[in-house]
């Protein structure tokens, strides 16, 4: 099998700090750590003997909830989700088959939902070290292959099959054995190809208004991403090829102002006012962090930054205790749409409200692990040290070499521009550190004692010498405002990895009632909001200039963001028609005299213009 680039530490390994650490918390203390409690779909599901949902929601849910709660060292969270993998475990059959039906259901059961909870299984084992789990796993794949030998795969399961490969190779890797590479050429070829698929169908936006497939639905998408690295493990194929061929059509085709895609449910096409998933969102970054370790492209780490501080902060609230199924570039208002009045494309009207299940309960199990597996991609193992992958603020203790090393990223990037890593071997001795210099990056500066030098942007930096006591690497960034070009014949405006979009304020209605035996009150209710300032603004003349403020409790605080661009707008004619703004303005004619605004990072608004006209001389496309 082949080698990963850069592979993943150990959960105990890595430990979040700073900012990061914030984030992870008010996960915690919000709807990631109270589904359990309050959501029948997890708390009474079939995976631990309910009568509830028993297909994703549960391994979705602890997909992201198990690494949470090592990352925090909570023995309580760590004790409940015990709790549900003891009841897995103790439910599976004697021939391995894993999932919450009975014997007369298999045929008919989805089985993308074994691959899942496999791969649940994986991180459970990395985060406790659960000696039960690799038989499970083993039993469970083992019985699998001669499930869809028989019963050859379709709906999900032959949408995602590749989503196997991650707990297969982990076995593999562990105890390799013949039927192991079977299992792995029998799923990808009863599954869809989407290198064929994307190579010779455009999948340009249809021009009827609702529209649903399995092909190009936008999760199905986001984690194909990944697809043909995952296979390049066994095939020794080029991990990158199809990866970036799909990008570069994704966003010429379905892109968004801050470098995702649209789909709601599948591709949506480039205005902005379409909307993309929440799922797509996390399963973009979980394709990244895949594409990152196995092929080592620091072009992956910048979008998954890029994704991570922009779409998905944009996509939950800042306290964490509601989201959005999908979310807009331009996003006025948050209320329920009339009938038939939505422009997304299969969605209904309430897809873009704040709450705990809008629209559909996928993602309010799936966001959860957005942040946990960030952290988990911040720093990676080389084949002869460590390197910096994501950064952001964490400390690291583990053996390189077989001795022990404590490696720390001090940093409030993305909200600033310096990032220092302090570098403590227990002992004298020679090893490389390696530092993912981000490609927005103009320029980046280097610090390392008494020397001095510059960093490639888009490269990794890398420092090999004899590491005899503490030192740092100081890295300074020169991160420059710039334009990006839309196809509307608009822009959106970039500094580093945040894009910037000027809030609206908000006003807040609680929506509190019940629906499928859940209370839905204050905090885990759902919320009407409505804009209570002026939107319809272009760029104006001028540059924009970075402000900062002290850094707050939350870190994506939607009212004092730690960072935010100021410059000139100008005031224009934009409709308004049901909640929603029009894709394009009246008119470039300005209606009032220029007027200084503060931008805020898009990851920190709620309500929000994003992609604007330039009425003044602006430069820097």
């Amino acid at each position: 099998m082949g080698k990963r680039k850069y592979a993943y530490l150990k959960p105990a390994d890595i430990k979040p700090e700073g900012w990061l650490k914030r984030q992870l918390r008010l996960q915690a203390e919000g709807l990631s750590g109270h589904l359990d409690l309050i959501w029948p779909d997890i708390r009474d599901s079939r995976w631990i003997g309910g009568d509830r949902e028993g297909w994703e929601r549960v391994p979705y849910w602890l997909d992201g909830f198990v690494p949470l709660a090592w990352l925090l060292e909570e023995e309580e969270l760590q004790s409940r989700a015990k709790r549900y993998i003891d009841g897995i475990l103790e439910r599976q059959q004697q021939d391995g088959w894993i999932c919450p039906c009975a014997l007369e259901e298999r045929d008919r059961y989805d089985v993308w939902a074994a691959f899942l909870i496999c791969k649940v299984l994986v991180v459970y084992e990395e985060c406790s070290g659960d000696g039960r789990v690799e038989q499970a796993v083993y039993d469970a794949l083992k019985q699998l292959l001669s499930h869809i030998s028989s019963k050859t795969l379709s709906g999900w399961g032959a949408a995602r099959w590749f989503e196997c490969m991650i707990p297969l190779l982990w076995l593999y890797e562990r105890r390799p054995e013949p039927w192991m590479e079977e299992l792995a050429y029998v799923l990808e070829g009863c599954g869809i190809d989407y290198e064929k698929l994307y190579a010779r169908l455009s999948f340009e936006k249809p021009k009827v208004r609702s529209y649903w497939t399995f092909l190009n639905h936008v999760v199905n998408t986001a984690m194909a991403l990944k697809s043909r690295a995952e296979m390049s493990l066994l095939t020794g194929e080029d991990p990158d090829a199809f990866a970036m061929d799909l990008y570069r059509k994704l966003t010429e085709k379905h892109g968004m102002a801050i470098g995702h895609f649209t789909g709601d449910e599948c591709l949506s096409g480039t205005s902005p006012i379409q909307g993309s998933e929440c799922c797509s969102i996390v399963e973009a970054m979980y394709s990244y962090e895949e594409l990152l370790s196995i092929g080592g492209n620091p072009f992956w780490g910048d979008l998954l930054e890029q994704t991570a501080f922009n779409g998905l902060e944009a996509t939950v609230s800042a306290d964490m205790w509601t989201h959005q199924y999908v979310q807009m570039t331009n996003q006025v208002e948050c209320t329920r749409i009339p009938e038939g009045k939505a422009p997304f494309s299969s969605n209904g009207g309430d897809a873009h409200t704040f709450g705990l299940e809008p629209h559909f309960g996928c993602c309010t199990a799936n966001f959860n692990q957005g942040w946990p597996k960030f952290a988990l991609s911040s720093v990676m193992r080389t084949e002869d040290g460590l390197a910096v992958t994501a950064i952001a603020p964490v400390s690291v203790e583990t053996a390189v070499g077989g001795k022990k090393v404590r490696l720390t990223v001090d940093t409030q990037y993305p909200f600033r521009d310096t990032v220092r890593i302090r570098v403590a071997p227990e002992e004298a001795f020679a090893f490389a550190v390696s530092v993912r210099i981000p490609g927005f990056a103009r320029e980046a500066g280097v610090r390392i004692g008494e020397e001095r030098c510059l960093a490639e942007p888009g490269s990794f930096f890398t420092r090999k010498k004899l590491w005899e006591k503490e030192e740092e690497i100081e890295i300074t960034f020169r991160f420059e405002p710039q334009f990006v070009k839309r196809p509307s014949g608009m822009a959106a405006l970039r500094r580093g990895p945040l894009f910037y979009a000027l809030p609206i304020d908000a006003k807040y209605e609680k929506i509190e009632y019940e629906r499928d035996g859940v209370i839905r009150k204050f905090p885990y209710c759902d919320y009407a909001i409505t804009p209570e300032s002026q939107w319809g603004f272009g760029f104006g003349e001028g540059e924009a200039k970075a402000v900062y403020r002290d850094f707050g409790e939350i870190p994506f605080d939607r009212k004092k963001p730690p960072v935010m661009l100021e410059m000139e707008m100008v005031p224009i004619a934009w409709k308004k028609e049901n909640g929603i703004c029009a894709e394009l303005p009246e008119s470039l004619k300005p209606v009032g005299e220029p007027v200084v605004k503060r931008l805020y990072p898009y990851g920190c608004t709620t309500l929000r213009m994003t992609e604007m006209p330039k009425i003044g001389g602006l430069r820097g496309e």
